[in-house]
């Protein structure tokens, strides 16, 4: 019998799945084949605490805009979008392959993942340049992967612990940073912090080098201006991108200059995304994560229980 939950957001269900679908195409998933081979566990297996992080679409989108809030904080990662990114003129398609790029390492099979781990290796090393202050930049230096990597795998796990509906073993955290390190390695990362105490030492030692620039507030406003192709955009838009900030560790926050107001909002937005996220859960049963899980033989409803 449906649960009350279930029976009470049936009617706003189909008009999220398509608002997200519209704004994340299944077809940006290109090539790869998330229901085959049969029993293939990918690189990490339906036992892992990735699959299960990664499952939560509310706390993934607003991670992945902490994460990006956080990554205009290193000036020399910054350099590297400034120059060779169309982010101006196309903000959501950045966005887009980095859903893709995680939803494949994470869920695709083995060879498929390698594959498309290889291919961003390959564009890595067309990506060099200047700082601001002329310090030279790659996009494959073990420092800067390991940037991006923690940034992003520190905002997914905060997102899924703040808006999941799903409590955390306490193992479950290092599990996770250890598990994840192999796409940073994979990449090119050196000494990739595997427990959420080294990441915690990592922040501690990498905040010297960060800083608010006048570029990093220009990301930042496109950011806050960009159109999701959804009713309600605005909307949509701005609960994210404040559920988003509402992930931030404290540092960066006062690094931002975040106002007491944008904090305010932060908050309010982070209670409602956790109100509406069982929703998003329930329209989305069909995703890439449930393709994973039906090619392991596995209910997908397993991936709400950690073992």
């Amino acid at each position: 019998m449906p649960s009350p939950l279930y029976l009470l957001t049936r009617p706003a269900r189909e008009p999220i799945r398509r608002w997200v679908l519209s704004a994340f195409p299944r077809s940006n998933t290109g090539s790869l084949d998330y229901d085959h081979p049969q029993g293939d566990p990918g690189l990490f297996g339906p036992n892992s605490a990735t699959w299960r992080v990664h499952s939560d679409f509310p706390g993934m989108l607003a991670g992945g805009l902490a994460a990006l809030t956080l990554q205009t904080l290193h000036p020399l990662a910054l350099a590297g979008v400034w120059d060779h990114s169309n982010f101006r003129g196309d903000l959501l398609g950045r966005l887009r392959r980095t859903t893709a790029f995680v939803g494949g390492t994470t869920y695709a099979p083995r060879t498929q993942a390698d594959a498309l781990i290889e291919h961003v290796r390959q564009i890595h090393t067309h990506i060099t340049g200047h700082g601001e202050d002329g310090r030279p930049y790659a996009a494959d230096d073990p420092a800067l992967l390991t940037w991006v990597h923690v940034t992003e795998a520190y905002s997914f796990l905060q997102g899924y612990r703040r808006y999941s509906h799903v409590a955390l073993p306490g193992d479950a955290a290092d599990r996770y940073y250890d598990e994840v390190r192999r796409i940073a390695e994979a990449l090119g990362a050196h000494a990739v912090p595997a427990s959420e105490q080294a990441v915690n030492d990592y922040f501690q030692r990498i905040r010297p080098e960060l800083v608010y620039t006048k570029r990093s507030r220009v990301v930042l406003e496109l950011l806050a201006q960009v159109r999701l192709p959804i009713p309600a955009a605005g909307l949509s838009r701005d609960m994210f991108l404040h559920a988003g900030a509402a992930l931030l560790p404290d540092w960066a926050t006062e690094l931002l200059g975040r106002t007491p107001r944008q904090q305010r909002q932060a908050r309010l937005a982070a209670r409602a995304l956790w109100t509406v996220a069982p929703v998003f859960r329930a329209a989305l049963k069909d995703g890439i994560a449930s393709r994973a899980c039906r090619r392991m033989d596995m209910p997908a409803e397993q991936l709400q229980h950690w073992a």
